[in-house]
């Protein structure tokens, strides 16, 4: 049998819900930095009044970092426990890596406007979570 350590009684019985809540945060985690993404995005193109030149090449790579976040979010209610773990570990570094570069091209580079510092560091604090939350989940089958 599976237990938890720390309850008041030493161990609890680790249920299938017990499973599926830490599946839903990492996944609702997912959603948020994607939406955070976009929420950017939106302010971003909304201030914009000159035509967007932006190669296709660019919008290419941004596609994968978006379908990268909307497959993790449902990858980790079908994958299996370890591999969604461990899904979930390597692609929030990824990510986290990923935004973190981009917020320092934002403050050094580009001289960005504080809206886009802000919903990048939401979406590193996202990013950061499902780290942790992957990291502390516990093999429930084993």
């Amino acid at each position: 049998m599976n237990t938890i350590k720390g309850s008041l009684e030493g161990t609890n019985t680790v249920t299938a819900s017990n499973l599926m809540d830490v599946r839903i945060i990492l996944a609702v985690l997912w959603a948020a930095g994607m939406l955070s993404s976009l929420n950017g995005d939106t302010f971003r193109l909304s201030g914009m009044t000159t035509p967007l030149g932006v190669s296709s090449e660019i919008l290419s790579g941004y596609s994968l970092v978006l379908v990268g976040q909307v497959l993790m979010s449902g990858l980790t209610l079908m994958l299996k426990s370890p591999v969604s773990r461990w899904a979930n570990r390597i692609m929030g570094i990824f990510h986290a890596i990923f935004i973190l570069t981009f917020e320092v091209l934002h403050l050094i580079v580009w001289r960005s406007a504080g809206y886009e510092l802000v919903w990048a560091t939401a979406q590193l604090v996202f990013a950061v979570l499902v780290v942790w939350y992957a990291w502390k989940w516990t093999n429930p089958e084993g």
